[in-house]
């Protein structure tokens, strides 16, 4: 709601992932966006050019962004001063060698974040994710998940991949939707496999310096406020729209280490939002009710992903030709005119960047398993993949070829919640809804 509710069924935290790191020292960022430079010919991923939007951006700019260092998590290294210092480094270097575009620490104090949480939770805003408020003790009790936990590493790993423009998918009502972050491999498995890579040279340095160190690792696959550590540790703020944002966007997942090891925390990210609305504005369903706030029950990732039953009625005009996701929010965000083309493992599979609805609606759920293989998408079933498909195909044009064959031909589906999708389609394109 990318995970709000922006990602699959696994445990999540209220938004999405993000980047800024150390102390703001301008001339490493500047060497970061040099070296992406030069990876991607300078291909920026969205070319805002709207004026608005550009004032905004040059008075966000404008702001002063200088970050100072802060207190520590823990009790420093009992080694010496210089090997406790150099590790930050170190675990920063190696981040960036595993791909990552940002490394942060902070401390596990989440007293600030836990009431924001519990008044969403009160509000009923999580909707059917139960297990949001199921548990919401252990999201805000990280030593509950390690024993004995100090510290907490963030990391940012950018995902926009080089597919069809996003903007001209949305306005061909004749193909599905899929939110960027869907479109190539499951990213739990990178991020995850790649922080797991991190906690053991982590450890291994541990060792040498004759400490005891132990980790968990996290990818939105346990109760984490992951937005909230991340900015903590400055990899980035939290957007109005819920989901992490930097200077480079809100395209990218967040990942986690959880380390019993006391290391130096870094400055919390600064707010750059000002008083831009352009994603209250753009919001599809208006599920951004207040800045930094969302109720995922009208929220479109919630109602295509999280959601198991039928979509209430007057929400499924408003869901377009989205058929998992929604990525409203941060295509309209000025800060993403930033961003640049994200690791190779996001890149596009099975074409789903841009395909017909009516070739989506004909996968059996053998087609559906197989093509979604290593998918994230994979986790919401063949049963809710029609649901979504049919939606959009009823917010289809009238008289586009092939939907109305393609909905009958599912008429008499085994699920009662296809079939009752399917006559809402049906019943707009006949024009009686």
């Amino acid at each position: 709601m990318a995970t709000g509710t922006q990602q699959g069924a696994y445990q999540r935290g209220l938004a999405g992932a993000e980047v800024a790191v150390q102390r703001n020292d301008h001339s490493r960022c500047e060497q970061r966006r040099k070296r992406a430079a030069d990876a991607d010919s300078g291909f920026r991923v969205l070319q805002v050019q709207a004026k608005d939007r550009l004032v905004i951006i040059r008075a966000m700019h404008e702001e002063d962004s200088e970050t100072a260092a802060v207190g520590a998590a823990g009790r420093t290294l009992p080694a010496t001063a210089s090997e406790a210092a150099e590790l930050p480094r170190r675990i920063r270097a190696w981040g960036a060698e595993l791909g990552f575009a940002a490394i942060g620490i902070s401390g596990i104090d989440l007293a600030a974040a836990a009431p924001a949480l519990l008044r969403w939770l009160q509000l009923g805003r999580h909707g059917e994710m139960d297990y949001m408020a199921k548990h919401a003790p252990l999201r805000l009790a990280p030593q509950e998940l390690l024993p004995g936990v100090r510290t907490v590493i963030s990391a940012r790993l950018p995902y926009y991949p080089p597919a069809a423009d996003a903007e001209t998918v949305l306005a061909d009502d004749r193909l599905g939707y899929v939110s960027r972050y869907a479109l190539g491999r499951d990213y739990h498995r990178t991020v995850r496999g790649r922080l797991q890579k991190l906690a053991t040279r982590l450890q291994e340095a541990a060792a040498v310096l004759g400490q005891p160190c132990g980790c968990r690792v996290f990818s939105d696959s346990a109760p984490v406020l992951e937005t909230e550590f991340a900015r903590q540790a400055g990899v980035g703020w939290r957007g109005k729209h819920t989901l992490s944002l930097t200077r480079a966007g809100s395209w990218h997942f967040l990942g986690e280490i959880y380390t019993t090891l006391p290391l130096p925390a870094d400055a919390p990210a600064a707010d750059h939002c000002g008083d831009c609305r352009c994603c209250l504005d753009a919001c599809p369903t208006a599920a951004i009710v207040a800045p930094y706030q969302l109720d995922a029950r009208l929220c479109i990732s919630y109602l295509t992903i999280e959601l198991h039953g039928a979509i209430p009625l007057p929400l499924r005009p408003l869901i377009g030709n989205r058929i998992y996701g929604c990525d409203d929010c941060q295509l309209c965000c000025p800060w993403n005119r930033f961003a640049r083309l994200g690791d190779a493992d996001f890149a596009v599979r099975n074409g789903l960047d841009a395909t017909p609805l009516v070739a989506l609606f004909a996968w059996n759920e053998s087609e559906f398993g197989s093509r979604l293989a290593g998918s994230a998408i994979r986790r919401i079933g063949h049963e809710r993949w029609l649901r979504n498909v049919a939606v959009a195909l009823g917010n289809s044009r009238r008289g586009t070829p092939g939907v109305v064959a393609a909905l009958r031909s599912r008429l008499d589906d085994p699920s009662a919640l296809v079939r009752e999708h399917v006559g809402w389609a049906l019943a707009r394109q006949e024009g009686a809804a």
